[in-house]
């Protein structure tokens, strides 16, 4: 039916708090700073939305989040791989403006300021223990599992709830230095995870 979407792929992230960050639990909790400031970067392995093909698309949002992030206020910019068609772009929009619903419903409540999106190459690196991510003149980072007991395997989160993400999440130190123009951010070793999200929206 139309307004139908479904997405599957790779999610990681980075952000300015200390190993976990507390809004990943809930935005309720307070953030380690009085800033948060970070961004989740998305590979579309599948998916279908706005009648386009999601496959092989790659996007960033970074933001701006007060302390508390369910207070709102956030500021918010989208970058979308220079290839997408024109309907790619546009069913990208209307995902992550949430005008499609599903998990960006919820998250858009909190957006104030959305600085236009731009479309430009995206490159991004995988490995089992690490994530690239690079964006010309905007931001170099890299997002790499923590050790544990057997150093082999990652360290996850299991049976989470967040909106986004999947319920099994790999924790990760993050670096990153970003600079669009207006949010600015320079990380070294502070909260990272992935994981493979998978959205799906039916509307009757």
């Amino acid at each position: 039916m139309e307004g139908n979407w479904w997405a599957k792929g790779l999610l990681f992230e980075n952000c300015s708090c200390q190993l976990v960050c507390p809004g990943h639990i809930h935005f309720e909790q307070l953030c380690t700073h009085e800033t948060c400031c970070g961004y989740w970067a998305f590979r579309f392995d599948d998916g279908e939305a706005g009648g386009a093909t999601l496959k092989g698309l790659r996007s960033v949002i970074a933001f701006e989040s007060p302390k508390r992030m369910v207070d709102g206020g956030w500021t918010q910019i989208m970058f979308v791989d220079d290839e997408a068609s024109t309907e790619q772009r546009s069913a990208l929009e209307a995902v992550f403006r949430g005008e499609d619903g599903g998990p960006w419903e919820i998250l858009a409540r909190f957006v104030s300021k959305r600085i236009p999106t731009r479309y430009v190459p995206i490159k991004m690196t995988s490995s089992e223990s690490e994530h690239e991510l690079r964006i010309d003149g905007v931001v170099e980072s890299n997002v790499k599992m923590i050790r544990g007991e057997d150093r082999a395997a990652p360290v996850t989160f299991d049976n989470i709830f967040n909106q986004i993400h999947s319920p099994t999440q790999v924790l990760a130190f993050g670096n990153s230095k970003y600079d669009d123009g207006r949010i600015r951010f320079d990380n070294e070793r502070t909260h990272g995870l992935w994981s493979q999200f998978e959205w799906t929206v039916t509307r009757d």
